[in-house]
Formats: C-alpha cells, structure tokens, sequence
C-alpha cells in the first residue's frame, strides 16, 4: 500500500487598490486571490491559517485565524479552492507569506506553506 501524501499547492495573485490607498490615506491596500489545490492522495480540511505581512519600513503584522474568508473547505484529491481577501499596510511596497493549516481524513494534521509574494504599488518598484 502506498503512504499518504500530504501536500497542498498554494499560488496568490494580487490586486492593488489604487481607490483604497495613497500616501494622504496613510494606507496601500490590495486584494490577493488563492487559489489552494489538494496535491495530496488524502482529503484534507483547512482549519486555520497564519499570515506575516511585513511593510517596507519592516513593520511586521501577524494574523491568525480559524478556516479563510469564514469557511473550513475539505478538499478530496486533486480538488481546488480559491478566495480573495485583502490587506492593506502603510507603505507602498510590501511582502506577505504564511501557512495554512491543515487535517486530513485520516486524523494527520499537516501544514502547507503560502510562498513569500510581493505587494507593490503600480511605478512603486522601478
């Protein structure tokens, strides 16, 4: 018999919102799509997630949490969820990655790194 795998596949695309930020707002904020796909052979549930956002001036901003955008999807082999949400910092540039955790159908509880990804302003990097 083959042993379990766990893993999911994490990508992020990001939105900025130019109508939500500027430096008069003392805010930039975007928006970021996941999309998360079951690369395991186990039906996993996501039951929390843990992000680090780190502004340009280093600042670092924590966030944790039950399930994503109010929601515990359970994805079988091969299925995908995707959600969008937002953040916003003080600077315009900035990073954000994490991890969300999961537990699969057999009890295993296993984590699924969220790729380092960048928040940039439209020009703010030349």
């Amino acid at each position: 018999m083959d042993k379990p795998r766990y893993e999911v596949d994490i990508t992020v695309v990001t939105r900025y919102l130019p109508e939500q930020s500027g430096a008069e707002r003392g805010q930039h904020a975007w928006t970021y799509t996941v999309r998360m796909r079951n690369a395991g052979s186990v039906p996993a549930q996501l039951i929390s997630r843990h992000w680090v956002i780190t502004d340009a001036n280093g600042d670092v901003e924590e966030v944790r949490g039950l399930g994503v955008v109010g929601q515990q999807p359970l994805l079988a082999p091969g299925e995908t969820f995707e959600y969008t949400s937002g953040t916003a910092i003080s600077t315009p540039t900035g990073s954000m990655h994490g991890e969300y955790y999961f537990t699969a159908e057999d009890g295993t509880q296993f984590s699924a790194p969220i790729p380092m990804f960048t928040l940039a302003a439209p020009h703010a990097l030349h």
